[in-house]
């Protein structure tokens, strides 16, 4: 019996209780859950709780948190880094509901402070894909500046490269040319804009919030990748919303060795004069295989960008 096969198996038994599930494609396992406790993984954080390809012995995420983690709500105003505010959709109380054998639904009622509501909805899909679909209603009129910002985290585990990487602006997937983004320190030029992203929002943020500081540098195809073990993790974004790329080089924690920091690769959605009572969301492809080269990886971008967004 493989690894992922006896975890899937152990954790099993668990699932009555509701609150996650074990779901799998033909090269991937993936456990995902609300931000309830189970084993190892602690309470207040959401999404996919483990992520392996069978056989592999490690997630591609830090076994405490999680991987496409809904973190935040924010808007202008600056709130404290830490506590129910700061980490609101982690700490609101949020339902799990196994919808198939493939897929999954989180829904999380207006939350205390910010007023929104969320369905975020995980499709697995052979042979290694996660979409992920999310819809959110703010029913609050009071955010700060008239923005809604919606921050997702993804805690990786342990890579030896804690980079990812993105086509800078003005290439193309026939054309590419490739960025590498690594943070130097945890906020600082920690957020990338699309090339056409003219929006000039004044942050005034926090300690500790990636969102509010800037980087010079620009993406011009909505997706980024990056290296875990032999594997890569490719984040695909269906065009449309205005998405930014955030990194922290020490978000996911200290290694379980001690000897370094595990990093976070985010991203966000930003809803500029939004209304209460309408909807709004974003649609993204998640791929965890075997690393072959970055043509595979422009392969992966440009199937879902142009085939299967073209189907929806």
């Amino acid at each position: 019996m493989s690894a992922i096969t006896l975890l899937a198996v152990l954790l099993s038994a668990n699932e009555e209780a509701g609150g996650h599930a074990t779901i799998e494609a033909s090269r991937i396992v993936c456990i995902i859950g609300d931000n309830g406790e189970l084993g190892e993984h602690r309470p207040g954080y959401n999404g996919l709780f483990d992520l392996r390809i069978p056989d592999d012995t490690q997630s591609a995420f830090v076994p405490a948190y999680a991987g496409l983690n809904l973190e935040h709500y924010f808007d202008i105003k600056p709130r404290p880094s830490e506590g129910a505010v700061f980490f609101e959709p982690r700490r609101a109380p949020m339902e799990f509901q196994r919808i198939s054998a493939t897929t999954a639904e989180l829904h999380q009622p207006p939350t205390p402070v910010y007023g929104v509501e969320s369905w975020t909805r995980f499709e697995v899909h052979d042979p290694n894909y996660v979409d992920m679909t999310f819809r959110c209603i703010p029913r609050k009129a009071d955010l700060e500046g008239g923005v809604l910002g919606v921050f997702w985290a993804s805690y990786i585990h342990a890579p030896l490269d804690k980079s990812i990487y993105f086509l800078a602006a003005g290439s193309t997937l026939d054309k590419p040319v490739w960025t590498q983004y690594c943070t130097q320190e945890h906020g600082r030029d920690s957020s990338v804009r699309h090339e056409s992203d003219n929006l000039d929002i004044p942050f005034a943020g926090g300690e500790g919030t990636l969102f509010n500081n800037l980087s010079p540098l620009r993406y011009s195809v909505p997706f980024f990748y990056g290296r875990v073990g032999a594997n890569v993790l490719i984040y695909i974004f269906r065009s449309g919303p205005c998405i930014r790329f955030s990194h922290s080089p020490s978000g996911g924690g200290p290694t379980a060795s001690g000897d370094a920091q595990n990093p976070a690769w985010d991203f966000q959605l930003i809803v500029p004069q939004y209304k209460v009572g309408d909807e709004y969301g974003l649609s993204m492809r998640l791929v965890y295989k075997r690393w072959v080269d970055r043509a595979d990886v422009i392969a992966e971008a440009r199937k879902y960008l142009e085939h299967v967004c073209a189907m929806h």
